[in-house]
Formats: C-alpha cells, sequence, structure tokens
C-alpha cells in the first residue's frame, strides 16, 4: 500500500464542520425497526388469521387424558380444578362466535334488544381491534362478552407460549375497547364436551391455569353451514328440559339465515316457557365481568392503536410500492428508448471537425500515486493539448513530481490550499486556450479522449460536454459492482440527460467545457459539495447545452473499500442535494433551465432521492412477504426485476463496448451494493434536513493507474530513479500492460476530410439529433472522429480492466 494514501480534505477547512450522526442512525433504525413491528403485527394478525369455518373437519383425535367427570360434565368447565357447570333447567344461553362484524352484528343486537334477550359475544381479538365500537356496545346492552382467540387459532394444536400470548392480546383489546376483562374463553373449533381430544384438554387445562373460563357447547344451530332458516331453529331447539347452550354466529360469512332464524327462536321459545341469559347468569357465575385495570386499559388501547395503524401502513405501501414498481418499469423503458435513439443520433456529425488546441486543467491534491500517469496520458492524446497541473497545497510533493518528469506542454501552478473549486479558477484563469478540459489527479485518458470530447464544440450552443469515466480498479466484488454502476446506472442515464436537454452533472474526471461559458456563470462555484454537478446546473440555467459523448473515454480509480466509498458517494449524494436545492428557481424557468428545472431536477428527485428513501420499505416488505405472504410469488417479483437489470446490463455493456462477465455479480449487488447507496442517500437528506454541513472527504488512491509509455515521451525523459514520496510505477510496461499506443499525429497535420453533413430532420423523426428542431438545423451528433485508429487500449479490445 502506497504510503501516499491520505485522508486530508480537499478544501478549505475553516469554511464547513462535520457533525456526528449517531441521532440519524439512531432515528432511522427507529423508524426500520417501527415499520418491521408494524409489519410484524400486520402479518400476524392478518395472515395468521385461521379462517376455517367452525365446522371444518378435524382428524379424530384420542381423549383418553380428558377425566371422565369432563366429559360427562356441563359445558362451563374451570380446567385447572377439574370442575364443570351446567345452565339452569329450561335456560338458553345463546352464544355468538367469530365477531363482532361490522354487518351482521349490528343486526344481531337489534333483534335481541327487540326481544329483550341477553347474550354473550364470543370475540375474536383481531375483530375487536378493528371494531372496538361494536365491542362497548355489546357490553353497554349488557350482554356479556367472552374470548375466542386473538386470530381464530385452534389453541388445541397451537403451542403453549401461542396460547398464552392469544389469550392475553384479545384480553387487552377488549379492556382497551370495552374497559372491562372477562374469564369466558371458547376456544375455536370446539364443540361438545364428549368431542374434546387431548390436545383440546390440555388447552383447557392451560386456560384454566391462567383464569379463563371454557364454555363449550350443547346444541349447535349450524347456522355456519347455511342450511336455511327452519333448519337453523330446527337445530336450536331443545329436545329436553335441561339448560343448554346455543351455537350460533354473527361472524364469518353471510349471516341472514341466523338473523331470520333468531327472530322465529325466541318468540317460539319464550312462548314455551324458556327462559334467555347470558352465560354467566345461566350458570350463576358471580360477577363474570370486572372493570379493567387502568394498565391493561391503557395496553389495550395501545393494541388496538397499533393493529389499525399497521393495517393503514400496510395499505399505503402496498399503493407506493405499486407506484414504485410503475415508476421504475416507467423509467427502464425511457432509459432503454433513450439510449436506442442515442446510438441513432451519435451516428450523424456535430459538425466540421474541431481542431483547435485544448487546455486541460489538472487540479491536484496530494496525487502523487497517480498524477503521473495522468499528465502522461494527456500528453499521449491524439489533439493538442496544453496540460496545467494546479496543485492545491500537496504536501506529499504532488507538485515535484510533475516538474521533474521535465515534459514539454506541462505547466504547473501552486497554490495555498483553497479547495478544488479554487484550483480550477486558478486554471481557468491561466489557460490559454478557448476550449477546457477538466480531469481529476487520479484519472487517465485514452489517446483518443480529448479530441473526442471536444467535438461537439462544433456546434455553438454547446458549452459543457460529459465524457465516459470507466472504472480502471474493477477487480472484486465491490470493484465489479461499482464498474456495472458506472455503465449501466451513469451512462444509460447520461444518454436520457442527453436526448432530455436537462445533462444535471459533467463529472469531474472527464469532463470539457467552452471558456466562455465558464466566464458568464463566474467559473466554478465552492458553496457545493458536488462543484461539477452545480456547474453543470449552472450553464443549463444561463441557456448553455450540456452533451454526453460515450466515446470520451478516461479510466479513473474508485474507492476499494466500503468504507472510502461511503466517504466518497455520502459527498457525491450531499452536494447534489446542495445543488439541486440552489438552483431550485429553474423549476419555475423557461428554455434551457425549465429544461433542467422540470426534466432533470424532477429526475433527480424521483429516482435519486425519493425512490432510494423508500428502499428500506421495500427490502422489510419483501421480508414480510416471504413470512407471510406467498413465498413463490415474492421470489418470482424479484427474480422478475432482476431480469430486468440483467437485461439492461447487458445492453448496457453492449453499448459501452463492455465484456458482460462482471454482470454474474449482479443478484449479489442486491443485497449489499444497493442498500449501501439506499444508506447513503437517507443519511445525506437527514443531513441536509438537520442543517449539518459536510467537509470534503478525499477518496484515497490507490496506484492502479500505470504510467503510459509512447515514443513521444521516451524514458529517457523521466527520472532515473522514483523522487522521494513518488509511487515506484513499473515504467518498463505500457499502461493497462498493452501495447503502447504510437505517437499522436502533429498538431500541424492536415484534418482528414470531414464526413458527410447532416441533414436536419424534425424533433419528431426517431432519428433526429437532441435539439434537431426546423430552428436550429445545424444541430446533432457527429461520426467517428478521424485520427489514429490503432492504438490498443482495454476499451478496443473489450479489456474489462486490470
Amino acid at each position: 500500500m502506497s504510503k501516499n494514501r491520505r485522508r486530508r480534505s480537499y478544501g478549505r477547512h475553516t469554511s464547513v464542520r462535520n457533525v456526528p450522526l449517531r441521532t440519524h442512525w439512531l432515528l432511522l433504525t427507529t423508524l426500520v425497526l417501527t415499520l418491521s413491528a408494524a409489519l410484524l403485527l400486520e402479518g400476524y394478525t392478518q395472515h395468521l388469521f385461521d379462517e376455517r369455518p367452525d365446522g371444518a373437519p378435524r382428524g379424530q383425535a384420542s381423549g383418553a387424558s380428558v377425566p371422565a367427570a369432563i366429559s360427562s360434565g356441563g359445558p362451563v368447565i374451570e380446567g385447572a380444578a377439574g370442575r364443570t357447570a351446567t345452565p339452569a333447567p329450561r335456560t338458553i344461553a345463546l352464544t355468538f362466535d367469530d365477531g363482532p362484524d361490522p354487518v351482521w352484528t349490528p343486526k344481531i343486537l337489534d333483534v335481541l334488544r327487540r326481544n329483550d334477550v341477553q347474550a354473550t359475544f364470543f370475540t375474536v381479538g383481531t375483530r375487536v381491534a378493528e371494531n372496538p365500537d361494536l365491542a362497548r356496545r355489546i357490553v353497554d346492552e349488557g350482554h356479556q362478552i367472552g374470548l375466542h382467540s386473538f386470530t381464530h387459532t385452534d389453541l388445541g394444536t397451537a403451542s403453549a407460549w401461542r396460547r398464552s400470548l392469544e389469550l392475553r392480546e384479545t384480553q387487552l383489546v377488549i379492556a382497551g375497547a370495552t374497559g372491562v376483562t372477562t374469564p369466558l374463553l371458547r376456544p375455536p373449533y370446539s364443540s361438545t364436551n364428549k368431542a374434546l381430544g387431548d390436545a383440546d384438554w390440555n388447552a383447557v387445562v392451560q386456560a384454566g391455569q391462567e383464569g379463563y373460563l371454557t364454555v363449550l357447547t350443547t346444541l349447535d344451530s349450524q347456522d355456519w353451514r347455511r342450511p336455511g332458516v327452519e333448519a337453523i331453529v330446527a337445530a336450536a331447539t331443545p329436545s329436553d328440559s335441561a339448560g343448554h347452550i346455543v351455537l350460533l354466529h354473527d361472524a364469518g360469512g353471510d349471516r341472514t339465515q341466523t338473523i331470520a332464524a333468531l327472530e322465529q327462536l325466541v318468540p317460539r321459545l319464550k312462548a314455551s316457557g324458556w327462559k334467555f341469559a347470558s352465560v354467566g347468569d345461566a350458570v350463576s357465575l358471580p360477577a363474570p365481568m370486572q372493570n379493567a385495570g387502568t394498565a391493561d386499559r391503557w395496553q389495550g388501547l395501545a393494541l388496538i392503536t397499533a393493529i389499525g395503524t399497521s393495517s393503514r401502513l400496510l395499505d399505503l405501501l402496498t399503493w407506493l410500492l405499486w407506484a414504485a414498481g410503475a415508476i421504475s418499469l416507467f423509467r427502464a423503458v425511457a432509459v432503454f428508448v433513450a439510449a436506442r435513439r442515442h446510438v441513432r443520433m451519435r451516428r450523424r456529425p456535430w459538425g466540421a471537425p474541431v481542431t483547435e488546441p485544448v487546455s486541460v486543467i489538472v487540479p491536484a491534491y496530494n496525487e502523487s500515486a497517480g498524477i503521473e500517469a495522468a499528465v502522461r496520458s494527456l500528453l499521449a492524446s491524439d489533439h493538442p493539448v496544453e496540460v496545467i497541473v494546479v496543485d492545491d497545497g500537496s504536501t506529499d510533493g504532488t507538485a515535484d513530481i510533475v516538474e521533474a518528469l521535465r515534459l514539454p506542454g506541462v505547466r504547473v501552478i501552486r497554490q495555498q490550499n483553497a479547495g478544488k473549486p479554487a484550483a480550477l479558477n486558478t486554471g481557468i484563469a491561466a489557460a490559454s486556450c478557448n476550449l477546457l478540459v477538466m480531469v481529476d489527479g487520479d484519472t487517465v485518458f485514452e489517446p483518443d479522449a480529448v479530441r473526442m470530447i471536444v467535438q461537439p464544440f462544433a456546434h455553438r450552443r454547446v458549452g459543457a460536454v460529459s465524457g465516459n469515466a470507466k472504472v480502471v480498479n474493477r477487480g472484486g466484488l465491490l470493484g465489479r459492482w461499482q464498474h456495472i454502476e458506472y455503465v449501466v446506472g451513469f451512462n444509460l442515464d447520461r444518454r436520457l440527460f442527453d436526448l432530455a436537454e436537462c445533462m444535471p452533472t459533467v463529472p469531474g474526471a472527464v469532463g470539457a467545457f467552452r471558456r466562455e461559458a465558464l466566464l458568464r456563470v463566474g467559473g466554478v462555484s465552492d458553496t457545493t459539495l458536488a462543484e461539477d454537478t452545480d456547474l453543470t446546473m449552472a450553464l443549463c440555467r444561463d441557456g448553455w447545452r450540456v452533451v454526453y459523448e460515450e466515446r470520451a473515454k478516461a479510466w479513473t480509480e474508485a474507492p476499494a473499500s466500503l468504507g472510502a466509498l461511503w466517504k466518497q458517494r455520502y459527498r457525491w449524494c450531499y452536494g447534489t442535494l446542495q445543488a439541486m436545492w440552489k438552483h431550485r428557481g429553474a423549476l419555475a424557468q423557461r428554455g434551457q433551465a425549465g429544461k433542467l428545472g422540470r426534466r432533470g431536477l424532477v429526475y433527480l428527485l424521483m429516482f435519486q432521492v425519493l425512490l432510494p428513501l423508500l428502499a428500506p420499505v421495500v427490502d422489510v416488505f419483501a421480508v414480510y412477504g416471504l413470512v407471510f405472504l406467498d413465498p413463490l410469488r415474492i421470489v418470482g417479483l424479484w427474480t422478475a426485476f432482476l431480469l430486468l437489470q440483467v437485461l439492461m446490463g447487458l445492453y448496457a455493456f453492449r453499448l459501452d463496448g463492455e465484456r458482460p462477465g462482471p454482470l454474474w455479480s449482479l443478484p449479489l449487488q442486491q443485497f449489499v451494493y444497493r442498500q449501501l447507496m439506499y444508506l447513503v442517500v437517507i443519511q445525506s437528506v437527514f443531513t441536509a434536513v438537520a442543517g449539518s454541513r459536510l467537509r470534503w472527504q478525499r477518496m484515497e488512491r490507490y496506484g492502479s493507474l500505470q504510467v503510459p509509455v509512447t515514443p513521444s515521451q521516451p524514458l529517457a525523459e523521466a527520472p532515473a530513479e522514483p523522487l522521494a514520496g513518488a509511487p515506484a510505477t513499473p515504467r518498463a510496461e505500457p499502461l493497462y500492460g498493452y501495447a503502447a499506443p504510437p505517437a499522436p499525429a502533429p498538431a500541424s497535420s492536415p484534418a482528414p476530410p470531414a464526413a458527410e453533413p447532416w441533414a436536419p430532420d424534425p424533433w419528431a423523426d426517431p432519428a433526429a439529433p437532441y435539439g434537431g428542431h426546423a430552428t436550429d438545423p445545424s444541430w446533432g451528433p457527429h461520426p467517428a472522429a478521424p485520427g489514429p485508429q490503432n492504438h490498443i487500449w482495454p476499451s478496443q479490445q473489450g479489456h474489462p480492466g486490470p
């Protein structure tokens, strides 16, 4: 590892401050945990709800452990003591299971009120939480309320912990909704005492130990079958004078027959001398319902609120996910269509070839690891250049290294550390050419990159050109993932931005500018951490076109560790947010500025801010779906999304002339890299909202770039020994390990003939170039620019990088 790797900030240290962001992470963690808890609660209450009818077939279970006194005893059982109770003779306790239901429970209550009958409602906890007013009405009208579990689960087959949870949560929601507690319990899928199996008896015993009385039935009305009103009445009519507990339902489906049967059953039995009572009164229980304690009531209210909130949250998330999916699909289609159109447009010339010399500005702060490779690659250009290296107060001998090279056409300007924008402005002021190329000190240009990147300046409206930055250190998963992001994400987006005339960023690694345009906007501003984005947006607002030239390729070092990547992307994202806020006025402007505002800024807001903010929601929801929904469906959706990304990746790699090998790591990228990038956006937004400011986080340099060797720069020109503090780069080998490119054509060489002039097409023509309006017929892209074509460089051989 080179000792020149530094962690010093690149900028004015006194103008910014670094604020601890632990509060942001605490808030984010709290939000994610709250969301996870809400979805867990919703999943448990809704997707673990047992919706089988009460009469659903059950396997024949052994009842060997059930005491004979229980099997032959009364329907009200105290499980812990093994005692039973039976309703008084000629007394009927009407019981209703599965409610409360917002449709059927009120109608049943109305029938009971008209007939002056008290009944017992065994309620499901989740339905009490959904309809607390109905539960309160049941109690207020003098009826008794009981438990029917929280999710209508079969307590006999449930584990002991789940039985306790089901009963406790149901008791709490009843307390929160009605202000009372009750010991009455009817296990779902229970019937008579004789039907108890060993597992059912264990559940009855456990319930008794926890203070509950199990209430079974003696008469099943069979209303869950909907056999007809007369059949229900007949099944609910006693055949003897003993007391009975009758099973009916006020939820679980259409209860029209139940209501009609009640209208006949109650008057008929009253006329026959039968008395109607609640379960507690029928077996003479002393005060079966008690006022709930303050703690239970508040816990119940909190649980009801949580269940309602989680339900509404899930509905909201469902809509947001559908919207996000639709927007993402729309983006994929739009990017694909734009890329295809962009390719067709690039086959047409910009105009006469641009051959005038170019000033290349290299701002450098502690760039000793790669500055020699960067400068030599610029001098190897097949276009006339002057190279201006602005040393911004480096402490590692960067300027000394460049001066010791004694290369013609290279100037070094030293200044005190003032920040990258100041270094760029110094270079602009010192430049002698009208066309300027700005390049980072860790970037190596291909021989034709300068020539390619300045060709769009043949059109007078072009103020800046974005080149094609490519990752050189793409070994390992992190390098591959960044390589994929550069090719698939950045470059496809740039084609779309170019087409829509709203390019928001010319990257600092490879960008070209018209000097006039830079002077009109006041040079490079230092008010944001993304000076390249800020400058590009300023040029667009000033009326200049910013375009993308994918053939102008430069190789740059990407972060080689997650920590370094985090720092870089954090600065990028935060600086982009600063620039978006600074140039928000473009939303209301017209012309080129309006295109930036209403196209570029809206695109950035939707796809680089809002969607990443929803990303943790998507991931949590995916886990939710795997646990509570259909896992095959969730996996299928994820696979379809991944397939779409792979297809986009294959197309993008083909456009960039890259081998598709790295795309095998795309599935893994979804589980690590994507989440990291989303967290960067989230923390950047939190930082911006909190009003904190960041200092420039300079990326570590690794010395991945090698010094190119060309006939125009023989080895004899370089010092025999590396300078102190400079990386030991192998000068006997050519750049990237390939044969050195031939000498560039001299500046005085005559330019090859220009391509055929381009015939203008209207904007509606799919083959029309950007801005190819009838009022601007000269606008258009250019063909392959002339010049030496026999250089052996990584991009020309499909080389994936060192």
